[in-house]
C-alpha cells in the first residue's frame, strides 16, 4: 500500500497566498513542513504529510495534505492551545482555508470580549421597545 501523500502544487500554494491576502491584506509568507498524522484511528501508524504554515496575528495555522484532493486543518497559540474547525477533513482546500481563518476571527474576537453584531438595544435590560435583531 502506497502511504505516500504528494506534496501541496504551486497551484495549491497560491491559492492559499491569495486567501491570506484577501484575509490580511497584505502577503503572509507560507512554510513548508511536514506533519505525522494518525490517519487511520484504527491503527497507531503515523504518515508523513506536506503541511502549510504561517503565522498571523499571535496565531499560528497548518493545513495538511493527507491525499490528493484531501486536507485537515488547525489553529493554535501553543502546545496545549490547538484549535480545529469542527470538520475533520476537506476536499476542497479553498473551503477549508476560508473555514480555518473564518474560525480563528470568531475566536480571536471571543477572546476580545467582543460580540459580533450585537447593539446596546439588544443588551440593555431595561429597554421596553421591540428587540431589533
Amino acid at each position: 500500500m502506497n502511504t505516500s501523500v504528494p506534496d501541496f502544487t504551486e497551484a495549491e500554494q497560491k491559492l492559499v497566498t491569495t486567501e491570506l491576502f484577501h484575509r490580511y491584506g497584505k502577503l503572509i509568507p507560507l512554510q513548508l513542513a511536514d506533519s505525522e498524522l494518525q490517519l487511520d484511528l484504527s491503527s497507531p501508524h503515523l504518515t508523513s504529510c506536506p503541511t502549510l504554515y504561517w503565522t498571523e496575528r499571535g496565531a499560528q495555522f497548518v493545513v495538511c495534505k493527507i491525499a490528493d484532493g484531501r486536507y485537515r486543518s488547525q489553529f493554535f497559540y501553543s502546545e496545549a492551545d490547538h484549535y480545529g474547525t469542527g470538520i475533520d477533513e476537506y476536499q476542497d482546500l479553498q473551503v477549508c482555508v476560508v473555514t480555518l481563518l473564518q474560525v480563528q476571527s470568531d475566536h480571536e474576537r471571543q477572546l476580545s470580549n467582543i460580540s459580533s453584531g450585537a447593539t446596546a438595544i439588544n443588551i440593555d435590560v431595561d429597554y421596553d421597545g421591540p428587540l431589533m435583531v
